[in-house]
């Protein structure tokens, strides 16, 4: 059987959906190892990743699941720096469904290829019960902005974990007390842009610290919208090491 590794910023949100998983499955499981958490707190962790999938080096085949998108950076860098050679797919599909449709198909013995498809492919019974969700409205851009406060901005990315799933959050919080949209533009890999709105949008910039990001607001509340996000950047998300006093 190909083996699971689980990558999550939790470890306990990791057991738990993988005991979910795991009721699923009838007979032998396959291998599974969890790579959650970093230095006891929330996180991920590139070399404890490395050693879960070296850890199953004897599979033909490991499939990496992870949860928000700085796991996928992880799993990235896990990638360069393991010792196997066996090969891997990290799955673009989702977390708790993911994980149970690859455990339940890996049990069958089936290939990585078939398995990781099936992962990608895994919120489509979900998907097919809802409603289409319908557009957002598009807000009209501001007639004027006050030099003090302006609409668009380039800000460098300062803080040593870059846009993860932490300070992520706070860019949709901040946003979200606005009437503005706020688009995101990573301008040094050339990805987006993305609405400040979305979480998972801005995971999928991959931003990393020394990044250049773009801002570009709209809507009647833009500019604060936007010095805000500015602030927020400025300031490192509050993750930079602090200053020994002279």
């Amino acid at each position: 059987m190909i083996g699971v590794v689980v990558v999550s910023h939790s470890e306990r949100l990791a057991e738990a959906a993988v005991e979910l998983g795991m009721q699923m499955v009838h007979g032998d499981a396959p291998p599974v190892r969890i790579a959650a958490g970093a230095d006891g707190r929330f996180g991920t962790d590139a070399a404890a990743v490395a050693a879960a999938i070296d850890d199953l080096a004897d599979s033909p085949g490991v499939l990496v699941v992870t949860d928000l998108g700085s796991a996928v950076l992880s799993a990235g860098l896990a990638l360069e720096l393991r010792e196997s050679t066996t090969e891997v797919v990290v799955s673009g599909g989702p977390f708790v469904e993911g994980i149970t449709a690859a455990l339940v198909l890996a049990a069958t013995g089936a290939p990585l290829g078939e398995v990781a498809r099936e992962v990608s492919a895994a919120l489509g019974a979900k998907a097919a019960q809802l409603e289409p969700v319908p557009d957002a409205p598009v807000l009209a851009p501001a007639p004027a902005a006050t030099a003090e406060l302006p609409l668009s901005a380039d800000e460098v990315l300062v803080n040593p974990e870059g846009l993860h799933a932490r300070p992520a959050a706070m860019f949709v919080q901040a946003v979200g007390g606005y009437d503005a949209l706020v688009d995101v533009t990573n301008l040094t890999t050339g990805t987006g842009p993305v609405t400040a709105k979305s979480l998972i949008g801005l995971l999928s910039l991959g931003a990393k610290q020394g990044h250049r990001l773009k801002l570009d607001g709209h809507g009647p509340d833009a500019a604060t919208a936007v010095s805000e996000l500015r602030r927020l950047l400025a300031d490192g998300f509050g993750e930079l090491p602090a200053t020994a006093p002279h």
